[in-house]
């Protein structure tokens, strides 16, 4: 097959044997071609540049900017880009931050590898493509209401062990505002106290430790 013909992929993921193991898994495919390989969401964003991919494979997690960040970034200099966020997080937050920044696909790292390669080939072809089990968990907690930017400070505040007064000095806020916001934050997540409010905020990818 010529190679103008093949669907040139860019994998970013700061893993090299993840790297490794979706390169192989490409060379494997008659109709793909793996044209460049990042490890952070600069390099990412340089690397499209330069190779134009049909399809990136963007890891959700970088240890520079965020996969979210780099894919907006992309998006914004390149409105076509079709993009695949893989991940190790069914956080429905990030999935659906994920889908509003212009992301085709999303896919879980421990999906099987056929089921990759499908999607690659179904995003190439225009159409989106989110698989079952997170279209389910995204179902979950459609139209509840979602923390503001402020509260998840907060929260993320309170996931690195600080007590109201120290949350207060830190955001320049009283201690009774700091109150106000964990009731609301506990009340949105329906949480029964602090640390199950922290739990749920890591599980649905509000916030990172």
């Amino acid at each position: 097959m010529i190679d103008s013909h093949r669907i040139r992929v860019l994998c970013v993921d700061d893993h090299p044997l993840m790297r490794e193991g979706i390169a192989a898994m490409i060379k494997n495919e008659p109709d793909m071609l793996m044209v460049a390989e990042a490890s952070s969401g600069h390099d990412a964003i340089l690397s499209y540049r330069e190779h134009r991919p049909d399809i990136t494979l963007m890891d959700l997690r970088l240890p520079d900017i965020g996969g979210i960040d780099a894919l907006i970034a992309i998006r914004a200099e390149f409105p076509n880009a079709r993009v695949i966020m893989l991940t190790t997080f069914e956080g429905d937050v990030e999935i659906q931050r994920s889908l509003e920044a212009g992301a085709q696909g999303y896919m879980l790292k421990s999906m099987p590898r056929k089921r990759l390669v499908e999607m690659i080939r179904k995003v190439h072809a225009g159409k989106k493509q989110i698989p079952p089990e997170i279209a389910a968990h995204l179902a979950e907690h459609m139209g509840e209401e979602t923390l503001s930017k402020r509260e998840i400070e907060v929260l993320q505040q309170v996931a690195g062990g600080n007590r109201n007064s120290d949350i207060a000095t830190l955001l320049f806020i009283s201690e009774e505002t700091v109150k106000g916001h964990i009731k609301h934050i506990m009340e949105k997540l329906g949480a029964a106290d602090r640390t199950e409010a922290v739990a749920i905020g890591i599980r649905r990818g509000i916030i990172h430790l």
